[in-house]
């Protein structure tokens, strides 16, 4: 494993590792805050990583063809950015200064988009490590496709590096459950096995059997016994690099705090060490104890391997690009290129005979059309394609068997799900997943991490009210829309009917900066003459206008558009004369300029909000609580009729309210 220098001597691998570790904690010191327990343990492992193993361009960090590295174990970012700016990425001894400060380039945990190096923005443990499983299955998809054309043109390995703590929260279990199942070979994970964790030894809490637990979900371990032999550590990930059927996990046995007075206890994990402690451990190093001093020749050599090994892949991808046909191209630079929106041209919709149709239903037709003239769009469901209708009829299926197949079977994991799509929505494609509303806390903190990378992801969430019925509170969603509505960079859209849903495919599609969530009623509504699809895109529009003078205004989202123009009718014939207003999107609304807000909601006139969910999405649009007829409690088993009466939102209660407030 070693490169022998001109002057015919041995680069000192060792006194690199130490370089990285001393640049670790000096950024930690500096900052006087950090994590130096997984720099000093770690630092061997991401060294013959990076050293020896990943296909990179430091120059182009975001080259397509690169092997992609994920830090899981997001508190290790000084270890992480020390280690990137060693191997040549731009990042200046003064950016390590400035680590944790406010607007530097060395963040507290590793961003996306603000480091050059960083693949997944980490810090959340588990996400990391599920997010790497979408990265795995997306190079899978990609390489089948694509090498046919020419051999080797997609071929990147997805790493992470996680600890004990990442294989403690449960979406790292559900995602891997996955990739075992698919078969991920290119998926490798570096295990930083140091049994501690910030409340100390593990072994009265986490005492699973690695092995047994990853054989079982059919990965390869591997194991490497002691931290410090960085050749060890190579030589297994070479051993990971030649699986053809199974994803690997490399457990490495390590000491935190390593050469720390704190060694080996919870107590090196957080917060800086004693100065006393940092002489002491580059005295055992043998380095000098002088902060941020970095030996050039230490950076020459650890950039020589990485020269060595990644000078002509770029240029290699480029020339194997240049021979594929325009269309494949075309493809490609979607994939490889920021610009993500799709414009729906000549989208194929027949409307059933009777004018009625399920939101749901409606989704179905639009994403099955869709995807026939976008192959850079794929997704999946939750173990309810049949409940929540987005299979695609001709797309084939995801499996390890057909990796081209457009329907993702994610099984019974929503966080894993949403986690993995964040991962393929990295790799450049459009990307959507589904369940019931209910369930959409399941995906919260996915969701949360798809809103800080701003990713065009879709989330499909059906079955949206009470209105379901005999499936009961467990089933029926109350504050699921407020959750997801105070979310920033999430846009939250409730179709009223088929034009409606129609106008949110359109607009979502178009958005390029962070993620969609559409809502659908699974019941057979009129598809209404007065909704209208290019008003979608501004968040809310008239749907019924007064005729003479306006006594009132209803505002209402998704089903409840029904019931406010049933309702508006009716006082219509006891002079009261009422504008109704869908709102499918309350954040695209209030982004309006002030004259059309004012337009659709003018000052000084009465306005109601009808919607069977939670009231506190609306207090930017209504100020007084008791012109909301919102539900701020868990719903009920019964018929959808029975459970409708029962909470007020049957059309005689409905219009026994709007009378009262109006009057």
């Amino acid at each position: 494993m070693q490169l022998i220098k001109n002057n015919d001597n041995p680069i000192n691998e060792s006194k690199i590792i130490n370089q990285i570790r001393a640049l670790g904690i000096d950024m930690i010191n500096e900052a006087k805050s950090g994590h130096p327990g997984i720099v000093l343990g770690a630092a061997p492992i991401l060294y013959s990583l990076y050293a020896h193993h990943l296909r990179i361009n430091p120059n182009n960090p975001n080259f397509y063809n690169r092997d992609r590295f994920v830090m899981s174990a997001g508190h290790g970012s000084a270890l992480l950015y020390a280690t990137l700016f060693m191997a040549g990425f731009d990042l200046s001894i003064e950016d390590l200064k400035q680590f944790r400060q406010i607007d530097s380039k060395t963040p507290g945990h590793p961003e996306y988009g603000v480091t050059p190096g960083v693949d997944m923005t980490t810090g959340p443990l588990g996400q990391g490590i599920a997010t790497a499983v979408g990265m795995a299955m997306a190079e899978a998809r990609l390489s089948q496709k694509y090498n046919q054309y020419e051999k080797g043109f997609i071929d990147f390995n997805t790493y992470v590096l996680c600890g004990d703590g990442d294989l403690m929260e449960g979406v790292s279990y559900e995602a891997l459950s996955l990739a075992g199942s698919l078969k991920l070979n290119k998926l490798i994970i570096l295990y930083d096995s140091n049994d501690t964790s910030l409340d100390g030894n593990i072994n009265s809490y986490f005492i699973d059997n690695i092995k047994q637990r990853f054989e079982s979900i059919g990965f390869q371990y591997l194991r490497v016994n002691d931290g410090e032999d960085y050749n060890a550590i190579s030589k297994a990930i070479d051993e990971a690099k030649r699986s053809v059927d199974k994803p690997t996990i490399i457990e490495i046995k390590t000491t935190i705090g390593k050469f720390s007075v704190k060694e080996g206890t919870n107590q090196a994990h957080g917060g800086p060490l004693d100065i006393e402690d940092i002489t002491n451990i580059k005295n055992k190093l043998k380095l000098r104890d002088i902060t941020f001093n970095v030996s050039n020749d230490t950076i020459e050599d650890f950039q020589s391997f990485i020269n060595e090994r990644c000078e002509y892949l770029e240029e290699d991808f480029k020339q194997k690009l240049d021979k594929l046909d325009n269309n494949i191209q075309a493809e490609l630079n979607f994939l490889m290129g920021t610009d993500k929106s799709i414009s729906i041209k000549d989208l194929e919709y027949t409307e059933p005979s009777n004018q009625k149709e399920s939101p749901r239903d409606t989704s179905s037709k639009v994403l099955n059309s869709i995807m026939t003239d976008n192959p850079y769009m794929l997704g999946g469901s939750a173990d309810l394609f049949g409940a929540t209708q987005n299979y695609i009829k001709d797309a084939g299926d995801y499996n390890f068997k057909n990796r081209l197949g457009g329907n993702i079977y994610f099984g019974v994991r929503e966080h894993a799900m949403g986690a993995m799509l964040n991962g393929l929505a990295l790799c450049g494609y459009r990307v959507y997943g589904s369940t019931f509303l209910a369930f959409s806390p399941y995906l919260l903190p996915a969701i949360r991490m798809a809103a800080l990378l701003k990713l065009p992801i879709i989330y499909i969430f059906t079955h949206d009210s009470i209105n379901i019925g005999e499936d009961g509170p467990t089933h029926q969603p109350i504050e699921q829309l407020t959750q997801l509505r105070v979310m920033p960079n999430v846009e939250v859209f409730r179709p009223a009917d088929a034009n409606e849903v129609i106008g949110v495919y359109k607009t979502v599609l178009k958005r390029t900066a962070g993620p969609s969530v559409i809502c659908l009623s699974k019941t057979n509504l009129a598809i209404l003459d007065s909704t209208k699809a290019n008003e979608v895109e501004r968040g809310g529009y008239i749907v019924k206008d007064s005729l003479r003078k306006l006594d009132g205004i209803i505002i209402a989202t998704g089903e409840e558009v029904h019931s406010a123009l049933e309702v508006a009718n009716r006082l219509n014939i006891k002079g009261l004369d009422l504008r109704v207003v869908s709102i499918p999107c309350i954040e695209r609304f209030l982004e309006q300029d002030t004259e059309y807000k004012e337009k659709v909601l003018p000052v000084g006139i009465k306005k109601i909000v009808i919607e069977a969910a939670s009231s506190m999405s609306w207090n930017k649009i209504v100020f007084n609580d008791k012109y909301l007829i919102t539900l701020d409690q868990y719903g009920a088993s019964g018929k959808r009729c029975d459970v409708q009466k029962k909470f007020g939102f049957d059309i005689n209660t409905l219009e026994e309210k709007v009378e009262l407030l109006l009057k």
